[in-house]
């Protein structure tokens, strides 16, 4: 039984060279791209991509629709077959312009792999899920274990995210040099941090609590004061695997580099939060509770863009449309508050006018 083509692994391994160099896909998206173009091949029986028919789209679409996720035993979502079935389009499509297939495959082939018009909207759905209120994550702060090197660090991490409201990705790969503690901001670099979009600016501390700013100022300092590293080594090291007393594989130190992904990071905040009880929030909910944060401390349109910029966004509608939706709660609060008349307000009418320009930037 074929577990592979030849012929097609050659013109995906020029499509993946496109997709890092051309379109400047991240290595995450890439490996996305490959999955969804091995399964199309598993189940066309790796058939040629110069054999491809509009008649495989289709019958491909029936058979990711009925297809279970291992894990949960559930048909897969709308949204997991539609971003699936994208990949392919795109493939084919750019495969269409490829010497060779301009007679074979036309661009209008490719337009079998889109899901019905029902279905994509339920795909694009937007399903926004609650982020963690601040006190929760003060509250994880709280009880993190600071026992050893390795509990220090996982705390001083939730605790720099919450700062700084950076993402994951970037925090991995930053530097004790990014750091400055005596102006109390963080300059992401894209350089050398992983910024989205490869944007460099730099982020102040968000007002999250002294406290909070403390846990960074001591790690840091530890860093610099105790292990005597320079601003090139890591803010938050990789974990070093050795083996014990017992001849056993732990945790042994650290090594003096940067985490490779995010995934380390993604785990601290698992393990943290399920000790105290709560649910699993991810390190990017952290943002939405910054953007709550600033919905409620943010008195002026200048305050709330110069929030949306310590984001690093450029533009605040940005922040209202990606981050900005209120909480239920919350919702019905305002409304109960609003049912009481009120004198319209400058400060309404200049940010309605602030969102207008930002709509008008893009």
């Amino acid at each position: 039984m074929a577990t592979h083509n030849a012929a097609n692994e050659r013109l995906k391994r020029r499509y993946f060279e496109y997709l890092r160099e051309a379109a400047r896909y991240d290595e995450s998206t890439v490996d996305a791209v490959a999955k969804a173009l091995h399964s199309f091949e598993a189940d066309t029986g790796f058939r040629d991509f110069r054999q491809f028919r509009i008649e495989q789209a289709v019958a491909y679409k029936r058979h990711l629709a009925a297809r279970r996720n291992k894990k949960t035993g559930r048909e897969l979502g709308k949204s997991t077959v539609h971003f699936q079935l994208g990949h392919l389009k795109k493939f084919f499509q750019w495969l269409a312009g490829q010497p060779g297939f301009r007679s074979r495959i036309s661009y209008a082939d490719a337009e079998y792999f889109n899901l019905s018009e029902k279905d994509s909207r339920v795909a694009r759905a937007r399903r926004e899920a609650e982020p963690p209120t601040l006190e929760q994550v003060l509250h994880v702060l709280a009880t993190m274990s600071v026992e050893t090197e390795i509990d220090r660090r996982n705390r001083a991490l939730v605790a720099f995210i919450l700062l700084t409201g950076a993402r994951d990705g970037a925090v991995a790969s930053m530097r004790l040099k990014h750091v400055n503690l005596e102006r109390k901001c963080v300059f992401q670099d894209a350089r050398d941090v992983k910024t989205k979009f490869s944007k460099s600016f730099t982020t102040y501390f968000f007002p999250v609590g002294e406290h909070v700013s403390r846990i960074v100022e001591e790690w840091v300092n530890y860093l610099r004061r105790d292990k005597l590293w320079s601003g090139d080594d890591p803010l938050f090291p990789a974990t070093q695997i050795g083996l014990n007393a017992d001849f056993q594989f732990s945790a042994t130190g650290f090594k003096r580099e940067c985490w490779q992904s995010a995934s380390p990071i993604r785990s601290v905040f698992r393990e943290a939060f399920a000790a105290t009880g709560y649910p699993y929030f991810n390190p990017h909910s952290i943002r939405k509770t910054l953007v709550q944060l600033g919905e409620q401390r943010c008195q002026t349109p200048e305050e709330f863009k110069v929030w949306s910029q310590n984001l690093g966004h450029e533009g605040v509608l940005t922040t209202f449309l990606s981050y900005g939706q209120v909480a239920e709660t919350r919702q019905g609060d305002i409304m109960r508050r609003l049912r009481v008349p009120a004198s319209a307000t400058q400060t309404a009418r200049d940010l309605a006018m602030t969102v207008l320009r930002d709509t008008q930037q893009f």
